[in-house]
């Protein structure tokens, strides 16, 4: 009872990326660009696997303290609010950006959650774009 959580909300477990080659078959996927970080998803084609999320922030973004912070910040999100809506036999990296450190939790919690629900419009091929002239 002290320990249980309260949540209403089933909890899906989510598995986790750890090798670099994980995170770099994530990138052939699809590309769901934000103003707070992108999440690229890869379809593994797996129904009954676990999802499984990584987290990438890159040095450009602060140093070894801030980067942890926007991190655990990412990572706290996922499990609250953003594990639900990830699909069985999907693959999801997270990218920060440096507007995830400032920006309030339930506002990076609401577009995380967002942007892994959402799937992008599909883009018309180049061959049918006509441009006038």
């Amino acid at each position: 009872m002290a320990g249980e959580l309260t949540n209403e909300r089933s909890k899906k477990t989510v598995g986790r990326l750890k090798s670099r080659p994980q995170f770099l078959a994530v990138r052939q996927g699809e590309k769901r660009k934000g103003s707070l970080f992108l999440i690229e998803v890869l379809d593994r084609k797996l129904t009954d696997a676990e999802p499984r999320v990584g987290f990438t922030v890159t040095k450009k973004h602060g140093n070894a303290v801030e980067r942890n912070r926007m991190r655990r910040r990412l990572k706290e999100a996922v499990r609250l609010h953003a594990g639900f809506a990830m699909q069985p036999g999907h693959d999801y990296v997270v990218v920060a950006r440096r507007d995830v450190l400032t920006a309030p939790f339930e506002k990076l919690a609401s577009e995380l959650a967002h942007r892994i629900e959402t799937r992008p419009k599909p883009r018309r091929p180049e061959t049918d774009r006509s441009r006038k002239v």
